[in-house]
């Protein structure tokens, strides 16, 4: 596992051990960057289910603003700490100790990209996305992996499912805000599509 590109290129990053974390293959974080390849410079990134942070400091790489990494494994938090340390991204990192849906639940803190990989098979994500809905900022980005097969909800809040990408047993399916809705948020009066 590495880093594919931006400041810490090439930086090889630890998992930690064992089932309970399963890092996303390279493969489909290329296919991720690349999707979000125009969202990421100056973002203010949340790394739900962060496991060994590859995703976030991948983002922080790439010119993302900060990142803040939830994980509620001791041993995973360890590993994220080490892997921000390896990259010298700790500035614009934060590492929040806990559940995510209670940090959904209990924070304010706004962000204008997510990444969700949770682990597969519980029904995280849609319990997650509309709590999370409320903490994006208008014109914000989701985007979730999870198993091909998990169906997951068409709306998140003001947010709209965009679009499914497959590879092998894994989907990525990106979210957003559509346009009018943006400005529609900002205002308080209701959208038009």
């Amino acid at each position: 596992m590495r880093v594919i590109t931006g400041s810490a290129r090439g930086a090889r990053l630890k998992a930690p051990e064992g089932l309970a974390t399963r890092p996303t293959s390279e493969m489909v974080k290329e296919a991720v960057f690349s999707i979000l390849q125009n969202e990421i410079g100056g973002a203010a990134v949340l790394d739900l289910f962060a496991g060994s942070g590859q995703l976030g400091i991948e983002a922080l790489s790439r010119g993302a603003l900060s990142c803040v990494f939830v994980e509620q494994d001791r041993r995973a938090q360890a590993v994220i700490r080490e892997n921000l340390r390896h990259t010298r991204l700790e500035q614009g990192a934060r590492l929040v100790s806990g559940d995510a849906l209670g940090f959904l639940r209990a924070g304010t803190e706004r962000f204008s990209l997510a990444l969700l990989d949770p682990p597969y098979g519980k029904g995280l994500l849609k319990t997650a996305l509309p709590l999370l809905a409320g903490r994006m900022e208008p014109g914000g980005v989701i985007l979730c992996e999870s198993d091909r097969g998990e169906q997951l909800p068409q709306t998140a809040g003001d947010f709209q499912l965009l679009r499914e990408y497959r590879y092998g047993r894994i989907k990525l399916t990106l979210y957003r805000m559509p346009k009018g809705e943006e400005d529609n948020a900002n205002s308080g009066l209701p959208g038009e599509l």
